[in-house]
């Protein structure tokens, strides 16, 4: 028996038991048994999580979890089941309607909150990532078709991109929110094209400009919207999820004043089968502070008079294996990484990597890549698959 389930009260009272049969019917209809034997089954260590999760919802449910409070053999398939439940009619905790009355009122994506994303996530340590992501360090969906491994996957991505937008030798490319650099280095590598690109994190400048030394290749700590230049293409690619809504137009007006007339635009975000104004209590707090995942309707909207949408692919299947893979290079390096990080962060890192798999599973979220044109592009556009 470990230590929390030596200090884990007896629940006794009418209330701890209706709390718990209320949790009990919420996850049947998902076919999830409380203390079950099936893998994704949830096995419960301490008795005051009904009333957590009840209280604090997403919040509740995942740092509950960070503290050993509750464990599914495959996490991944407990979130799979868990999120094809309809919850719409669970009752909302107070600190989730005070955080949608702040989203309403407030823009927190301006630019003095935008580099928190930077510093919090993406500055945690390039050691985790080189541990977690593929060898060229691109930390967004990859693309499985006629691929075996994560490195191909990816690779497949990056290429895809590039004959989206139809890459020729001599161009020049914006990336927005470039991360360490791997597209704009196999751009530069496998096509002849220039490229700059702007992010928000440190780590990602310092990296990224050493590994992508002696290409025609331009890093910038910068915030998008302080951009100038004009660019053949422009691209972005796992950035858009930090943008907000109150902040959609300003961002593909950006994108418009740097694109040239003839050039197209590729947006690559994760995207949601609803319009929201902000992010789940856990995400926020602990993974990617002021993140919203885009609805159609919101890039609609935004993009409406500006652009005409060439083409719209959806392979949001595809995060699935993209996620399992980094979890499995997590797990397999954890031992290098946990001197420096420590056991709560390993149940957190788990808990993000494996919940977000689910998440795609169950077809909650999508994956888009969207082709934009300034004018249309006479004759069409031939989609690339």
């Amino acid at each position: 028996m470990n230590n929390t389930e030596k200090n884990s009260p007896v629940t006794t009272g009418f209330k701890d038991d209706k709390r718990r049969s209320i949790i009990e019917d919420v996850l049947a209809t998902g076919d999830i048994q409380i203390n079950g034997s099936r893998p994704w089954d949830m096995q419960v260590h301490d008795e005051r999580l009904y009333k957590r999760i009840l209280t604090e919802d997403a919040l509740g449910l995942g740092e509950s979890y960070m503290e050993g409070w509750w464990d599914a053999e495959e996490l991944d398939a407990f979130f799979t089941r868990l999120l094809r439940i309809d919850l719409s009619d669970v009752r909302m905790s107070w600190q989730r309607k005070l955080t949608l009355a702040k989203d309403r009122l407030l823009n927190r994506q301006n630019k003095k909150r935008a580099i928190l994303s930077g510093q919090h996530h993406y500055d945690r340590g390039n050691d985790l990532f080189r541990v977690m992501l593929d060898r060229r360090l691109t930390y967004t969906c990859g693309y499985w078709k006629n691929a075996d491994t994560l490195d191909e996957a990816q690779e497949n991505k990056l290429d895809l991109i590039c004959r989206k937008i139809g890459l020729k030798p001599g161009q020049t490319v914006l990336d927005i929110g470039c991360g360490w650099g791997s597209f704009m280095k196999y751009a530069a590598e496998n096509y002849g094209v220039s490229a700059v690109g702007v992010t928000v994190s440190e780590e990602q400048v310092a990296l990224g400009r050493e590994l992508c030394e002696g290409l025609p290749v331009e890093f910038r700590l910068q915030d998008y919207r302080d951009v100038t230049g004009k660019f053949d293409h422009v691209v972005s690619i796992g950035m858009f999820e930090h943008v907000g809504p109150g902040n959609y137009d300003t961002f593909f007006k950006k994108a418009d004043e740097c694109l040239k007339d003839d050039g197209l635009l590729l947006l690559h975000t994760i995207g949601n089968i609803f319009s929201d104004r902000s992010t789940d209590p856990f995400t926020e707090k602990y993974i990617f502070p002021n993140s919203v995942i885009p609805s159609i309707r919101q890039i609609g909207d935004a993009t409406e008079r500006l652009f005409v949408m060439e083409d719209w692919h959806n392979f949001g299947h595809y995060y699935d294996p993209t996620l399992m893979a980094w979890n499995e290079n997590f797990e397999n390096g954890w031992e290098v990484l946990r001197p420096k990080y420590g056991d709560t962060f390993y149940r957190l890192w788990r808990y993000f990597l494996l919940s977000g798999a689910g998440s795609f599973r169950s077809r909650k979220m999508q994956l888009w890549q969207i082709v934009f044109s300034k004018k249309g592009i006479i004759g069409g556009y031939e989609p690339v698959r």
